[in-house]
């Protein structure tokens, strides 16, 4: 009967959404006026006693108990008169930190960014008791500000150079002094640690406070790379270190700075210079610091644990592959001192495991032909462990809890016949694919202890809802369930995601989308239009809201266009094996299941196969512009943005992981250029890249540009001046859209 009042529920709303006038999308609603922008909760902070949260909004920080989801007290209020009198006025505050003690709100403004992922920032502490509000950045905006564990001290980087401060006395002390701009870089990383690794925090306080272990990097020997800045009277050139393929990287060594004794001590950390070190934290012994090491073709990870006193370096865990090991989503160290969790795809899916302090394994907790995504809280007093995972299907991501024995394995998806459930069928039409749990994306916010935990939900269809709940996934209140914007998305029509796989010619099985004309006829014939990335361990079909290229689809479809996206070998979600095939041939394999998804799609009544167009960005701009090279009698249309368009250009962690060096495989990097096969070019072809591209370079474009012309051929080429890969700021995505809506329409 409940499933007979939720499919009730489920047409009712179908019926509501076809009797409303349907508007169409402008690109002015996705890119300028937010239209389809879903609401969140910023800045989630479990408490100590993880029975109560925090949330930052515009006006203050808030606290909220975890029992009932109601507001309790707003712990630091931006407009305060105190704070006004010291910042006059209070700049946006974009981050904030507790200390331990929960006493003091370390806070964060005025972001500027450098790189993807790094920046400066202005820092304040707050004093909960007095009041008292002081800025910490006397000389300047500064990088990754870090309190100490006991709460008296601020760690942070400025100028390439480590400090710390004295809260109370407001005493800065210098810890290093030869930082300098491409050359030595102290407490923080170089440019292609922070985009392949993902890592710009470069030290890191032990948990008594009393040492900060660091990062020192030497980037002398790596070449620079100068870019022009355009707008002044003269361009100005900007020269970063930049490693490709093949050449040098920076010389990493990792310190240990003891605060009492104020000296430093450089670890062994192995007679190879050319190897990365990528992760580093401190055990629960503050005596001890943990740190990983990875030869340069990233086959080899081990972690290694030294003595803080000594120096002394003792091996912990090996890992090996055939192909290259991934940096693990988790190692963490348990607080009894005697274990510790790590993730791994060593058994052909990524896993999770037990090991002791010795490197012994204990256990592997989960097993079975899916992936586990990332472990979401680990509740040690209650031996659980509480992650993600593609169990029901690649394309969705689970949310479970598992014992640490490996056993009594809960699925913590909302039920389908439950609150959240019959909220999102009112808001939205689904299909219904399972008559237990629904299905889509999970991910969770966990409370200090893991009693509680903040759950969001979206799936293909429906924008993100966040619900609170206890740790057996009951519901305690819907925080935010983004109504409003789902009502708003069916009145603007019913062009929705469908989900399918297909088999190519070869016998492999892909994971696609398709979101098809509102009035789609069967009888007549489409215009095919692919969305494409393609990089290694990516996914793009995914049953998760994407709110901005998901509402351009959308409004291309409104406009006739059948929008398809696919997912071809060398992605993620499928195993190390489908993930990890593509080694040593990058481009190889995903150009050829990209023609086959056409092919096949082209085969059906109702497209139009002398009409299939492909776009992509990023890696997904050289797999479209490599596919209607080699793929020119079946692509007729084709847009590329930011391509790599060879390998030999990019930077050196991500290309020699799938591709090793240039100089061991130089096939590997040539064979699947665009630029080797630029007198291929039949089809309409649009080209644009950010000239400020830190990331792939303007000069991939140029080298293609170069040598199309050569060939003879024609194509489009829009240049964004100062744009980075991301192509934003002001106007430029509403341009940049509106550009490639107007090439669809008069190319495909």
């Amino acid at each position: 009967m409940k499933q007979l009042a939720l499919l009730i529920t489920l047409i009712t709303a179908m019926n509501c959404a076809v009797a409303q006038p349907t508007k169409h999308i402008t690109l002015e609603d996705i890119w300028a006026k937010g239209t389809f922008a879903p609401r969140g909760i910023q800045s989630i902070r479990s408490m100590q006693d993880g029975e109560h949260y925090c949330v930052l909004t515009r006006t203050g920080i808030e606290k909220y108990a975890y029992k009932t989801g109601e507001k309790v007290a707003t712990l630091c209020a931006f407009n305060a008169p105190e704070m006004s009198r010291k910042a006059a006025p209070l700049p946006p505050i974009e981050d904030y930190e507790f200390s331990a003690d929960e006493q003091k709100i370390l806070l964060s403004s005025g972001f500027e960014p450098i790189y993807r992922h790094s920046g400066v920032s202005d820092y304040y502490i707050y004093t909960i008791a007095d009041g008292k509000f002081t800025k910490l950045s006397k000389a300047g905006k500064q990088r990754l500000t870090t309190l100490s564990p006991d709460g008296t001290k601020v760690a942070y980087v400025r100028d390439n150079n480590l400090y710390y401060m004295d809260i109370a006395t407001e005493t800065e002390h210098q810890i290093t002094t030869d930082g300098r701009l491409n050359a030595i870089i102290n407490g923080t990383t170089d440019w292609v640690y922070e985009e392949e690794f993902a890592i710009t925090q470069g030290f890191y306080w032990s948990p008594d406070s009393k040492r900060i272990a660091y990062y020192r990097f030497d980037e002398s020997r790596v070449r620079e790379f100068t870019m022009q800045t355009w707008g002044g009277l003269y361009p100005e050139n900007y020269n970063y270190k930049y490693p490709k393929a093949g050449e040098d990287n920076s010389v990493v060594d990792i310190y240990i700075y003891s605060l009492d004794e104020n000296k430093s001590m450089r670890l062994n950390t192995g007679s190879e210079n050319d190897q990365y070190l990528p992760r580093m934290q401190w055990t629960k012994d503050p005596n001890v610091l943990a740190f990983m090491r990875m030869n340069r073709l990233q086959n080899t990870m081990e972690l290694l644990t030294a003595d803080a006193t000594t120096g002394k370096i003792r091996p912990l865990y090996t890992e090996q592959s055939s192909t290259y090991v991934d940096v693990p989503g988790t190692w963490q160290f348990l607080s009894d001192g005697k274990s510790f969790i790590i993730t791994s795809e060593k058994d052909g899916y990524n896993h999770i495991y037990l090991y002791d302090m010795n490197g012994t394994l204990i256990r592997q907790i989960t097993s079975g032909n899916y992936e586990v995504v990332d472990i979401c809280g680990i509740d040690e007093k209650g031996q659980k462990i509480y992650y993600r995972s593609h169990e029901s299907s690649p394309i969705n991501t689970d949310l479970y809890a598992i014992d640490f024995k490996g056993k009594k394995k809960v699925c913590l998806n909302h039920a389908l016949d439950g609150a959240v459930a019959k909220s999102v069928n009112a808001l939205a039409s689904r299909h219904l694919t399972t008559d237990k749990v629904l299905l889509g994306s999970y991910s969770a916010n966990f409370s200090e202890g893991c009693k509680y935990y903040i759950c969001i939900f979206s799936d293909a269809n429906t924008a993100p809802i966040y619900t609170l709940h206890d740790a057996k996934g009951k519901l305690i209140k819907v925080l935010q369930d983004n109504a409003e914007l789902q009502q708003r998305l069916a009145s603007y029509g019913r062009e929705q995601k469908e989900f399918g796989t297909l088999t190519t010619d070869e016998g492999v099985e892909l994971n696609y989308y398709i979101i098809k004309p509102a009035n789609f006829d069967e009888s007549k014939q489409y215009p095919l239009f692919f969305y494409v990335y393609g990089g290694p361990g990516n996914q793009q079909v995914t049953n998760s809201y994407g709110w901005s290229d998901y509402n351009w689809f959308r409004m291309l479809a409104q406009k006739g266009y059948v929008v398809a996206c696919f997912d071809g070998r060398g992605t993620g979600g499928r195993g190390a094996d489908f993930k990890k095939m593509t080694y040593r041939n990058l481009g190889h394999y995903e150009c050829i299941d990209a023609i086959a998804t056409a092919k096949w799609f082209g085969r059906k009544p109702w497209i139009d196969e002398n009409r299939i167009g492909i776009f992509g960005w990023s890696f997904g701009g050289y797999l479209s512009s490599l596919c209607i090279l080699k793929g020119n009698d079946v692509f007729k249309s084709a847009i590329a943005v930011a391509p790599v368009t060879t390998w030999r250009y990019y930077d050196n962690i991500y290309t020699e992981r799938f591709l090793q060096r240039p100089q061991e495989n130089a096939d590997g990097y040539d064979n699947n250029s665009p630029i080797n096969f630029a007198d291929r070019l039949k089809g309409n072809y649009l080209l644009v890249h950010g000239t400020g591209d830190d990331n792939v370079h303007f000069q991939n474009a140029l080298d293609l540009v170069t040598a199309l012309e050569k060939a003879d051929k024609q194509f489009e080429f829009r240049v964004y001046p100062n744009k980075n890969h991301s192509i934003y700021g002001g106007n430029t995505r509403l341009n940049l859209y509106k550009l490639m809506t107007d090439f669809i329409e008069r190319k495909l």
